[in-house]
């Protein structure tokens, strides 16, 4: 991920979180549709579990520019998510899920740059919590 789309994740973000709520509402419920195999993952209230994924969301941009502890943030919540059960397969219906919520929330502000900036993102994430859900530990400079 370059300096150029980090810039337009924390941008792009601070736009869908006038709305919070509702864009995590939004994100559960494309998950829950086009995966529902995960919703019994989630035993509490969906709301509460909508205001955790934003505050989460809002932390790691936040952290876009102290990758070592991002890392760190992640693994440790990947290893949190193995115990609840999410399964390696888990992970690309999630950034599909993103992708679209992303994309609806905010609507013609969610250009092809911008969709490459998110995917980019979401791609290492992705592949940090995959790593360590399997045991492994990032190497970061």
């Amino acid at each position: 991920m370059t300096p150029g789309q980090a810039q337009i994740i924390k941008l792009t973000f601070a736009q869908v979180m006038r709305d919070k709520d509702a864009v995590g509402r939004l994100f559960y419920d494309r998950l829950f549709t086009i995966a529902p195999e995960v919703k019994p993952l989630f035993k509490g209230d969906i709301a509460e579990q909508s205001r955790k994924l934003m505050d989460t969301l809002a932390l790691a941009v936040g952290m876009l520019r102290d990758m070592p502890t991002l890392v760190i943030t992640l693994e440790g919540l990947a290893r949190r998510h193995v115990g609840y059960g999410v399964k390696d397969e888990h992970y690309d219906k999630v950034g599909e899920a993103l992708l679209w919520t992303l994309e609806k929330g905010l609507g013609d502000a969610f250009t092809a740059q911008v969709r490459d900036a998110w995917t980019a993102l979401y791609l290492a994430v992705a592949q940090i919590m995959r790593d360590a859900a399997k045991g492994k530990v990032a190497a970061v400079a």
